[in-house]
């Protein structure tokens, strides 16, 4: 059994909810698209298989494709004979899904340490696409700790899009590490799920996690959350992230912004859960960001069945950008990082 296989296994033991793994000799992952109605195993043989699988959303959430960009490197090195070929390999990997920092950081770290090899750089390649795993996992944990700090007894909670263990490296991810960690402590919370237009993963993804988890939860659509905070019923909001700029901008799956201003609007602490690997200090602002549009049918269709005449003209962002000054707390595995971002996130940056 190599070290991956055997990592694999120990997670298994834990009770993880696994988004992607190795076993034999071979990378697995969940397809994402399946859920809630099936677990449906894909079998990635190779790097194009994997890009296309991020491509096409099979695999998705910021820190399940950077896990993946770790394990795509390792793909990548069977076949590879030299840098330029894993250089080559990274370049491939970090196109699939331009706006997510973290995918981006994990290839190019293990690019890193294999151009900066001394003899040959397969020695110790699979060590350090473990440390990224074990990294990631140590993450979700402890900025869950800290963010069910923020949480009160009977608190509902609102959250966006899929930021969980599908989404992470199996614990909760980003947001739902908060949640469970808090429910975990015994705090009774609720969650509404905002359903997520348009591959619907609040819906498909984060509401059939939380049932998995026993946590109690409510679907809504995404153009409910201004009524309901009025009408009383959230006290939080704590969604993921796919990259925060170096001033606390968020940038996050599209729809989280219009959540944050009427979270701002009603007087509701709006928090985000990442981790140090996600804050991209080279991006002074959100406005900065690459975005990534996707294709219009992505709109125009919901699995495969058309919702729009053929002709209808649809755009869609997969994120938009919320800025710093609506954003009541950054939960880090670091602690709660606050105002002013600019200068109170450079202690993720030691």
């Amino acid at each position: 059994m190599n070290m991956l296989d055997a990592r694999t296994e120990t997670w298994k033991r834990e009770a993880l909810m696994l988004p992607i793994w190795w076993q034999g000799d071979s990378l697995f992952l969940l397809d994402q698209r399946a859920f809630p109605f099936e677990k449906k195993v894909v079998h990635i043989p190779d790097i194009d298989h994997l890009c296309k699988a991020i491509v096409s959303m099979q695999i998705r959430g910021s820190g399940a494709i950077g896990i993946a960009g770790a394990y795509g490197m390792f793909l990548a090195s069977r076949s590879a004979r030299t840098c330029e070929d894993m250089e080559a390999a990274a370049g491939k990997l970090i196109a699939t899904r331009p706006t997510a920092i973290n995918l981006t950081k994990t290839v190019e770290e293990i690019l890193q340490a294999v151009c900066n090899a001394q003899g040959d750089w397969r020695v110790g390649l699979e060590g350090s696409v473990i440390a990224i795993l074990d990294r990631q996992l140590a993450f979700e944990r402890k900025l869950g700790s800290y963010g069910a700090a923020l949480l009160a007894d009977g608190d509902s909670v609102l959250t966006h899009c899929n930021s969980g263990a599908y989404a992470g490296s199996g614990y909760g991810g980003r947001a739902l590490s908060v949640l469970r960690s808090a429910w975990e402590q015994g705090k009774k919370i609720h969650v509404y799920v905002s359903e997520t237009r348009p591959y619907l993963q609040g819906a498909r993804i984060t509401a059939f996690e939380l049932g998995q988890l026993g946590i109690p939860c409510t679907l809504i659509t995404d153009s409910s959350s201004a009524f309901l905070m009025r009408a009383g019923k959230i006290q939080k909001v704590v969604v993921g992230s796919d990259r925060v700029a170096g001033n606390g901008d968020l940038i996050n799956k599209i729809g989280t912004y219009m959540h944050a201003i009427a979270a701002k609007h009603h007087h509701i602490p709006f928090y985000t859960a990442t981790s140090s690997h996600t804050i991209d200090f080279s991006l002074d602002c959100g406005d900065g960001c690459p975005i990534e549009f996707r294709n219009q049918e992505e709109v125009k269709h919901i699995q495969g069945v058309p919702i729009a005449l053929k002709e209808t003209q649809a755009l869609y962002s997969a994120f938009d950008i919320t800025p710093n000054e609506l954003i009541a707390g950054i939960i880090t595995e670091k602690g709660v990082i606050t105002a002013p971002y600019t200068q109170n996130l450079l202690v993720l940056n030691n």
